[in-house]
């Protein structure tokens, strides 16, 4: 391995080395990516980076491919350039009908839980409280708590099942 006083002192001519390679390649995101990395390094100090070579080989490879995976991973297409297949818009009627006959089901599945059972839900999921304060507040134990709440939440799947998306 190179001596890292003299690493310090090549940086410069490596850069110039590397921005030649990418000039020959014609591919300004390289040569981009490069610029990023040397200007971070100048901001850092170049006096605290180890091996400034391997600093802007890795930082210029890692600038590249965070570069690729941003402009694959958020290719955006508008919804208006969609056609009707390839996505739904629900009118504001029909998506209200669905709402309303979910709440009724909803109601509905916890009106056949057993007392105990429908306290315990409503309290954990709709009002917040935690299985602890449920305990306290019904005189149960912990354990009795999360029997019920398991239960619950099993017949309100079962019940719901049909509502969920395929």
């Amino acid at each position: 391995m190179s001596d890292p006083a003299q690493a310090k002192k090549d940086w410069l001519a490596h850069y110039a080395e590397m921005i030649g390679k990418w000039r020959g390649r014609r591919r300004e995101d390289g040569e981009d990516a490069m610029q990023d990395t040397v200007l971070g390094m100048l901001e850092r100090g170049v006096a605290a980076i180890y091996d400034p070579r391997a600093y802007m080989s890795r930082g210029t490879s890692n600038r590249l491919v965070s570069g690729y995976r941003h402009v694959n991973a958020l290719e955006m297409t508008s919804l208006d350039a969609l056609e009707g297949v390839e996505h739904r818009a629900c009118a504001q009627a029909e998506d209200d009908v669905r709402l309303r006959q979910l709440a009724d089901e909803l109601g509905n599945a916890l009106e056949d839980l057993p007392l105990k059972c429908r306290q315990v839900y409503i309290r954990c999921r709709l009002e917040g409280w935690t299985h602890t304060e449920i305990a306290d507040e019904m005189c149960l134990s912990r354990s009795m708590v999360e029997k019920y709440m398991t239960r619950a939440v099993r017949h309100i799947n079962e019940r719901l099942q049909h509502h969920a998306p395929h």
